[in-house]
């Protein structure tokens, strides 16, 4: 069985989706306090990705990043898409507010993860990168390419990488993605050390996780990380689920209970969901974005804050978390 190499200090990191003008359009100089305030949280573990803003948030951490001493922080960044300079009227619609003049096309091939990453160090202008992700390899994304995609990985992307950590370029890497399917292919077709699992795993929604993927990359000895814990803000009051503004019914009626039983025990409902996700062994950590400093330094302290066990007693009384969901000692 593989070690779990992020089970240390650094479970509460942050992700760059938001910092990538996802919700809205952050500035360079709000990036820049959102990152500050995240280092002086005691924050060092770092996620983002060249989709996000179309090179946007990777440049945005390297800047902050690469003044620090390389040796104090975790850096995550992905595959799976390459980027080309356009003009401004060729960039393509896409889900940022604010994107940089790119293009992109997905490729999981040998020769484009190494590009990738060669393009991901230029635009940070960090020495190395710790962990890499196979991004959206997965239907919701590539649609009916699907299978056709994950055939490149498996003879690209995934020995590729398996070969840059066993020479020691990288020290692990897996799939992040936001369904569960394509981390179980992969654990069986390949040795991924560790996967971002964006959106699956929340308070709110977890069963199929419960059943189906904790106990797989437990057997095969993978660790997880929480993407989307707070289901892109929507545990937090926003208007989006999983990035979408349509939000399922049965998920708005959820959370009233949810609110109901935190509200009867002076819980921040934002607080357990954080320890919820840590709670499962599975998980080494949890990378919430942010955009502003105050929610980075809330996710560092919803880490240790007490609650009561009669709250997580209820929830499950209630039958709003799975009978066999792990919840904090």
């Amino acid at each position: 069985m593989k070690n779990r190499i992020l089970k240390i200090e650094h479970e509460v990191g942050l992700g760059g989706v938001a910092i990538g003008t996802a919700f809205e359009n952050i500035t360079d100089k709000q990036a820049e306090d959102i990152l500050t305030g995240a280092w002086a949280a005691g924050v060092r573990h770092y996620d983002t990705s060249p989709w996000y803003g179309l090179t946007k948030s990777e440049r945005r951490f390297g800047e902050f990043l690469k003044t620090k001493n390389r040796g104090e922080f975790i850096f995550s960044t992905k595959v799976g898409r390459l980027f080309e300079p356009v003009s401004e009227s060729e960039v393509p619609p896409v889900m940022w507010k604010n994107p940089l003049n790119y293009n992109f096309r997905h490729d999981y091939t040998c020769d484009a993860v190494m590009r990738s990453i060669e393009d991901s160090l230029e635009r940070t202008g960090l020495d190395y990168i710790d962990i890499i992700y196979v991004h959206d390899l997965s239907e919701d994304q590539v649609g009916d390419r699907y299978k056709f995609f994950m055939e490149q990985a498996k003879n690209g992307a995934f020995k590729t990488l398996s070969k840059l950590r066993d020479e020691g370029v990288i020290k692990a890497w897996g799939m992040g993605v936001n369904k569960i399917e394509p981390i179980l292919e992969c654990i069986k077709d390949a040795d991924p050390d560790i996967c971002l699992s964006a959106t699956q795993y929340s308070i709110l929604e977890h069963d199929d996780e419960v059943e189906y993927l904790l106990p797989a990359v437990k057997k095969a000895g993978v660790s997880l990380v929480s993407g989307a814990g707070y289901n892109s803000g929507y545990i937090a009051g926003r208007k989006r689920y999983n990035y979408k503004e349509q939000i399922p019914v049965k998920i708005e009626e959820k959370k009233k209970k949810m609110d109901t039983v935190a509200k009867k025990h002076h819980v921040d409902l934002v607080h357990a969901a954080l320890q919820f996700v840590l709670a499962a062994d599975a998980f080494a950590a949890i990378i919430p974005g942010a955009s502003t400093p105050q929610q980075v330094t809330d996710n560092v302290k919803a880490r240790t804050t007490e609650i009561p066990k009669v709250f997580w007693d209820d929830l499950r009384a209630e039958e709003l978390i799975h009978k066999n969901a792990e919840t904090p000692t």
